[in-house]
């Protein structure tokens, strides 16, 4: 199985950090996030992964190599300018079965061979996994009519969303919907897919998932991490 990582973001929420360090090397615990990602594929089954990088890109190959350590064929593709979350993937050869592809920050506990499994039996052109997020509005949220009277008064509201995780499987007729050099957000790819007459699948598994790009996830990982390590890293990984 093979897995893409998008690895080029400049990180601008975690600065003054990432003026020195590319965001996938930032460390939870002991190690970059990017490593414990590593590690959780190559337990998962993954034995390729293809690093998309840019900002920085040379430390992250730097500390990569060609992955060997990490019991993974690990390559890489470089953007010479910003192309989005899905542009990058019209740089790489050979993405010619399914594949994995995710967001080079994140700590989760996901399943990704089960993801992969599942998307696989539903026969879509592409997956994307997706996690229980509750937002609490620390303001009282006025409502109101046409005629500008007060219809509700919620104070501190909490919201639940379902929202993307950062990591898809994708089939390669998504690329075919790629314009050469183009920047193109995973949304909008996965709306052309759905207009093109393709069938986009979801999947949503009870797990733990953190933005480390976030400031308050990134802070909070490094708790959870500290403290269930073997959790995120599973058994051998």
């Amino acid at each position: 199985m093979r897995a893409v990582i998008l690895a080029g973001g400049q990180g601008t929420r975690l600065r003054p950090y990432t003026t020195v360090l590319p965001k996938p090397l930032m460390p939870v615990g002991d190690m970059p996030i990017l490593e414990i990602v590593l590690r959780q594929l190559k337990h998962a089954g993954f034995s390729q992964v293809t690093l998309a990088v840019s900002y920085l890109g040379e430390l992250i190959q730097a500390y990569c190599g060609d992955g060997s350590r990490f019991g993974l064929r690990i390559d890489y593709s470089r953007e010479l300018q910003a192309l989005s979350t899905a542009g990058p993937l019209r740089l790489i050869p050979g993405l010619d079965d399914t594949f994995l592809v995710m967001n080079g920050d994140l700590l989760t506990t996901l399943d990704y061979r089960k993801l992969f499994d599942h998307h696989r039996a539903s026969g879509a052109a592409a997956t994307i996994a997706m996690h229980r997020r509750s937002v609490k509005i620390d303001f009282g949220v006025v409502e109101t009519g046409a005629d500008g009277e007060l219809e509700r008064y919620i104070e501190k509201p909490e919201y639940h969303y379902s929202v993307s995780m950062g990591i898809n499987i994708l089939e390669p007729v998504a690329l075919s919907l790629i314009a050469s050099g183009e920047s193109l957000g995973m949304p909008d790819l996965m709306l052309r897919l759905k207009q093109a007459g393709h069938r986009v699948a979801t999947y949503e598994a009870p797990c733990r998932w953190l933005d480390i790009g976030r400031v308050d996830d990134y802070a909070k990982a490094q708790e959870e991490f500290a403290e269930n390590a073997e959790i995120f890293l599973g058994a051998g990984a």
